[in-house]
């Protein structure tokens, strides 16, 4: 499949907020295994996403794609990276947000 520009981007954005988290909650200075593995997963996931250009933002997409455990694991990485990218990567973090609205 064709990759498009939009799963690029929320290639980026998923990268930004797993690195993010990583570094600032976990105190890592290099990505963690167990983040890199999300960050492995989550890349994997988009390769696949069968909306392509079309795709929503995870919160508003009607499929779910991760296995569960997967999907809780990045929901606890974006619930806390998500307010700290406006801060961090605050031009992501605008663009992601007017996708969602």
């Amino acid at each position: 499949m064709k990759k498009t520009k939009r799963i690029e981007e929320e290639k980026t954005v998923a990268e930004q907020m797993i690195r993010l988290y990583c570094r600032r909650r976990e105190g890592n200075r290099e990505l963690c295994a167990g983040c890199a593995e999300l960050l492995d997963y989550a890349r994997a996931r988009l390769d696949r996403c069968r909306f392509g250009a079309d795709k929503p933002t995870c919160r508003r997409c009607p499929v779910h794609c991760y296995r569960p455990e997967m999907k809780e694991r990045i929901r606890r990485v974006m619930r806390w990276s998500g307010p700290r990218m406006l801060l961090y990567h605050p031009l992501a973090a605008l663009r992601h947000l007017l996708r969602e609205h």
